[in-house]
């Protein structure tokens, strides 16, 4: 199935159950495309699991949830060696982690030695157990959710973990419209629980296909030159204190491909770019404490650095 056709079909299926959210799910659905993971951010009830769901459902890709707390241990994550006392050997019980999508429900809940073990596995596909390492499945991502309002007991991300994500998403409330649109659809009957109503349109092959295709699509010289200076100019911003580094315009690069492909194009427009530089670089950045008191965030100062860097024609 050529990925723009997927992607419509994809869309199609997600208005079944979910209302708005469309720039959240197609970012969810370019970060599994281009091998990424997504950090969301937003209020509980704002249907951050009901679109992970939705994404793994509409895929036929395995998924699993786990719920992040102050007692989780890295074993609870990622697994840990059983013995059998029939046997006298040990045997390997698999953690949530081996997975296609894995949800990871208030992330920053867990102390910092059970989220250290998500590292690994979202870097290198791998888990090391009791010095030996095991492969993650090919198709693999971390929805990880985060509380924007509430910080007691909680353990905010070290820059080195956040930098894993490919994007960071910001989960807003739901206008009136669509807010209307919700209460009827759970007065018509409609459960997050069961999600009887969509259909997988494609499968773990057809994603395969679909970043070959992804792989292919061109980027001009005078683009990349553009994601650059983005990032350089991110360096030397008065309001930040950290820039964009490598990896930054690596994933702005990559996502930029992915979006093109997505929207039936074979070559990338500045446009692309300009869409994904907050979500790529928003939790890559930090303000400088005199930014923060003028009232300025993480998204207005990326859009001070984009309105001074020219633009390709």
């Amino acid at each position: 199935m050529p990925l723009v056709d997927m992607y419509r079909a994809l869309d199609s299926e997600r208005r079944k159950v979910i209302v708005g959210q469309r720039w959240t799910f197609d970012l969810l659905l370019v970060a599994l495309l281009t091998d990424g993971h997504v950090l969301l951010e937003g209020v509980p009830g704002v249907a951050k699991t009901l679109m992970a769901r939705t994404l793994a459902t509409t895929l036929r890709a395995d998924f699993k949830r786990v719920q992040f707390t102050p007692d989780l241990m890295p074993s609870d994550v990622i697994g840990t060696n059983v013995f059998d006392l029939a046997s006298s050997t040990f045997s390997l019980r698999r953690g949530p982690v081996f997975t296609s999508i894995m949800l990871g429900d208030e992330i920053n809940r867990a102390p910092a030695k059970t989220q250290s073990a998500l590292l690994e596995a979202m870097e290198e596909r791998q888990v090391t157990i009791d010095g030996v390492s095991h492969p993650l499945p090919d198709l693999f991502m971390v929805i990880a959710t985060q509380n924007p309002i509430e910080y007691e007991g909680t353990y905010p991300l070290p820059e080195a973990q956040l930098d894993r994500f490919l994007f960071k998403v910001l989960v807003d409330y739901p206008t009136h419209e669509e807010g209307l649109q919700v209460l009827r659809n759970y007065q018509a009957g409609f459960s997050p629980r069961r999600l009887t109503g969509i259909e997988p349109v494609a499968g773990p092959d057809d994603l395969r296909s679909a970043r070959h295709e992804i792989a292919a699509i061109k980027v001009a010289d005078p683009l990349i030159d553009y994601i650059q200076r983005i990032v350089d100019e991110s360096r030397r911003s008065p309001d930040l204190s950290l820039g964009g580094s490598p990896r930054a315009a690596i994933a702005l690069l990559n996502a930029s491909k992915t979006l093109a492909a997505l929207q039936g194009r074979e070559y990338v427009v500045p446009d692309d770019i300009k869409l994904l530089v907050p979500p790529v670089m928003r939790h890559r950045v930090i303000l400088k404490p005199e930014a923060e008191i003028e009232g300025l965030n993480a998204d207005r100062a990326l859009e001070r650095i984009m309105a001074r860097v020219e633009v390709p024609r």
